[in-house]
């Protein structure tokens, strides 16, 4: 313990995409001490500040979380989940449900430290299935989580999970807040090898058409199916606003711009200045038919919602895919 650094908060799953953005956006707002943990080495995080604290470590072990949880932290965000788009977790639901171990350990070593507040990274996943049958739905509420029918797998766990930090609060004086996120999106995330979301692997396929011979685009689905879409800054800024004005939720933290695949693709091709040949995969991962955001809670609660759009959002993370893959 004498080695033991002071730091004020941790971050949980700092080498992925949203914790990267959320490590830059606590250090350029000036929160110091900061520590960064992640499972992968550190040489392959999205992002890593010589300036935080930086450790590899696997938080699914208990004695890892108590690790972690050294040295004073009084705000811990746990963003830490083996997960990714829905080519991942609809063909990985075992590994994805083991994260449950991550929360559950965070959890105890967060109460056994005294610290003041616990986030927790949720999902939109958790929603019941019967309620997103129709492209054309009505935006999901917080409430109709239930009853319970998420996300086989993935949905199950981040349900779970939410359930354990309610419990926490409840009966060890935990302050816990839990964020519903909705498709974030941006520069920095996956975007190719098995695990990336719609709008960076629509922006790749736009790309490599671009880039190369093949003027040609495959879609999953039938390309009907909807979604919101969340740029990484509206994440961040929902994120910080809960767990520093002391929101327990469970609370949507999502755009509310609906647009279906197909939609997509015509803003992407838009910013790419091309039109590609279409075809669908029926057989592919392709989710709900529909899901969209009611931030009707999110505004009164937080006096905000989400707003940037999402044809800016998609611009940014498009140029910066487009420098990565050119750059190969």
């Amino acid at each position: 313990m004498s080695n033991t650094k002071v730091v004020d908060v941790l971050v949980c799953g700092a080498g992925g995409f949203i914790g990267g953005w959320l490590v830059a956006d606590l250090r350029k707002s000036g929160v110091g001490r900061i520590r960064a943990v992640d499972l992968k080495p550190l040489s392959q995080w999205n992002q890593r500040f010589d300036d935080v604290e930086n450790l590899s470590l696997n938080l699914g072990e208990r004695e890892a979380c108590r690790r972690a949880l050294e040295g004073g932290a009084t705000s811990v965000y746990n963003l830490a989940s083996d997960m990714g788009g829905m080519g991942f977790i609809e063909k990985n639901k075992a590994l994805c449900m083991l994260s449950v171990l991550i929360n559950t350990h965070l959890l105890i070593a967060a109460r056994d430290a005294g610290v003041s507040g616990f986030f927790f990274a949720s999902s939109a996943c958790v929603y019941n299935a019967d309620k997103q049958t129709d492209p054309n739905l009505t935006a999901l509420k917080e409430e109709d989580a239930y009853p319970a029918m998420p996300e086989d797998g993935y949905g199950w766990e981040k349900l779970f999970s939410e359930r354990l930090c309610r419990h926490f609060t409840e009966d060890f004086d935990l302050f816990t807040s839990v964020a519903r996120y909705h498709n974030v999106y941006g520069p920095h995330g996956t975007y190719d090898g098995g695990r990336e979301k719609a709008p960076a692997a629509i922006c790749r396929k736009v790309i490599s058409a671009q880039l190369g011979s093949t003027k040609e685009i495959e879609i999953w689905g039938d390309g009907e199916q909807s979604r919101s879409f969340m740029y990484i800054d509206d994440c961040l800024k929902g994120t910080r606003m809960m767990l520093e004005r002391g929101i327990s939720g469970p609370l949507n933290i999502g755009s509310n711009e609906l647009v279906t695949i197909n939609g997509l693709v015509d803003i992407v091709e838009e910013i790419a200045g091309v039109k590609l040949k279409r075809s669908y995969n029926l057989k592919a991962p392709k989710g709900v038919n529909g899901r969209n955001s009611d931030n009707t809670r999110t505004q009164a609660v937080l006096g905000w919602q989400p707003s940037i759009s999402l044809r800016d959002g998609l611009e940014k993370t498009y140029r910066w895919i487009y420098d990565e893959m050119a750059q190969r």
